[in-house]
């Protein structure tokens, strides 16, 4: 319209330009355009500029990249290295995609596992407690009026592997011996359900070391510990923890810890034979057990 109007209209370039509400500069560049090229010199074109003097060469950023993923270099550290600024290499790892460390080895893909029988492998963890003197911040979402001084309480929790069949108490402390207590009354107690335990999975908790081990061999058990850092090995027990911690510890204001602890057992109860588990493909536990038998 602008070259139409100039060429074709006859109007001055100045009428033209404060028709449009553009400089004169513009339409002239535009007339420029269309002599020299024709039609195609109206298209759209980029606006990137032909010389860029000061972009990172492309030699500099295959390195860079190159000690990021190799060498794991921090950003910092291959600047000075390739004596460019640190925000220009920062801005070319993340364009890349690894702009933090975690990035440049991505986290396996979580591998869920079960093993064949009841009994082949038991999930055991700890979660500490605050005893309960009134109603706190979980419940209320009030932290101004937290209850200091009044201790702790520890739940130890166990889960089969393969059923998902699930045993908990609440304990004074997490030491070796009450550790190694609730392991003798869940071993017990799995028997009466016909499970005979074959080997122990834990974190390595302090209450988890070597009289814990000693522990398992007397009672023919074999103990296996996580790898360090990795606490999704025991997942199972974790999730389970997850679960207890919403639907009974903190499900409603429970006036006094003893409450909270008798409630436990039943809500127990209704884990095993009652709540469809989706590890078990919505059966509940003791239904899985039955079908293993």
């Amino acid at each position: 319209m602008l070259v139409k109007r100039v060429l074709e209209l006859g109007w001055s370039v100045e009428a033209t330009a404060k028709a449009a509400g553009i400089s004169t500069r513009t339409v002239y560049k535009w007339l420029r355009r269309f002599r020299l090229e024709g039609e195609e010199g109206l298209a759209d074109r980029s606006s990137r500029p032909q010389r860029s003097p000061t972009r990172l060469q492309l030699e500099k950023g295959h390195i860079a990249l190159e000690l990021r993923r190799s060498k794991r270099m921090t950003a910092a550290k291959i600047a000075a290295v390739l004596h460019l600024a640190r925000s220009t290499v920062a801005r070319l790892l993340q364009r890349n995609g690894i702009g933090r460390l975690r990035l440049v080895e991505p986290r396996p893909e979580p591998r869920s596992y079960e093993w064949p029988r009841p009994g082949d492998m038991l999930h055991v963890d700890t979660k500490k407690l605050a005893r309960i003197g009134r109603p706190g911040h979980r419940i209320h979402g009030d932290r101004s009026t937290r209850f200091y001084g009044i201790g702790w309480e520890y739940v130890h929790v166990a889960i089969d592997d393969h059923t998902r069949i699930a045993y908990a108490e609440v304990l004074c402390d997490e030491k070796a011996r009450s550790s190694i207590a609730f392991l003798r009354r869940a071993r017990d107690w799995y028997a009466r359900h016909g499970i005979q335990i074959q080997r122990v999975l834990s974190d390595n908790g302090a209450c988890y070391k070597d009289r814990f081990t000693s522990a398992c061999a007397e009672l023919g058990i074999w103990h296996l510990r996580t790898k360090a850092y990795t606490p999704q090995t025991n997942g199972k027990a974790e999730r389970l923890i997850q679960t207890l911690l919403r639907e009974w510890a903190y499900l409603k204001a429970y006036p006094k810890s003893r409450r909270r602890t008798a409630a436990l057992l039943p809500y127990l109860r209704y884990y095993n034979r009652r709540r469809p588990h989706a590890g078990c493909g919505a059966l509940t536990p003791m239904k899985k057990l039955e079908r293993a038998a």
